[in-house]
């Protein structure tokens, strides 16, 4: 399953909302998969499971893994990532239309922009002018 950087009660903390979504578990996973491609080239110390040691780097990746699942609720892409790039998007039997200019991190991820600014404050994200 990996590395998840943020709980439930972060969220909550994080968005100031009563209650996380019914799937939280899952969304935070992925949000946090999506962190861990942004920092592919990032250099930090971890302990042996693979969690940051110190605490600016774990609060950035909480912060940032909230803020991935936040803008992914808010874009009503919790799903594929395909949301983001298309204008409209069917499963079954497939039809996505009209690309997107979304922004987009390394390898095409749609990093949340608060995520993004989360980690350059950490150090981990090269600052882009």
């Amino acid at each position: 399953m990996g590395r998840v950087y943020a709980t439930s009660a972060d969220y909550i903390a994080w968005t100031g909302q009563a209650t996380p979504p019914a799937d939280i578990a899952r969304l935070l996973t992925r949000a946090s998969q999506d962190i861990e491609d942004a920092l592919l080239t990032a250099v930090y110390c971890t302990d042996a499971d693979g969690m940051p040691v110190e605490a600016c780097v774990h609060d950035a990746l909480r912060d940032a893994t909230c803020a991935q699942v936040e803008y992914q609720q808010e874009t009503g892409d919790t799903g594929t990532g395909a949301a983001g790039r298309w204008d409209s998007v069917t499963l079954g039997p497939v039809a996505l239309s009209g690309r997107r200019d979304a922004p987009a991190g390394p390898e095409g991820l749609d990093l949340a922009p608060r995520a993004a600014r989360a980690l350059r404050r950490a150090g981990l994200l090269e600052v882009i002018w």
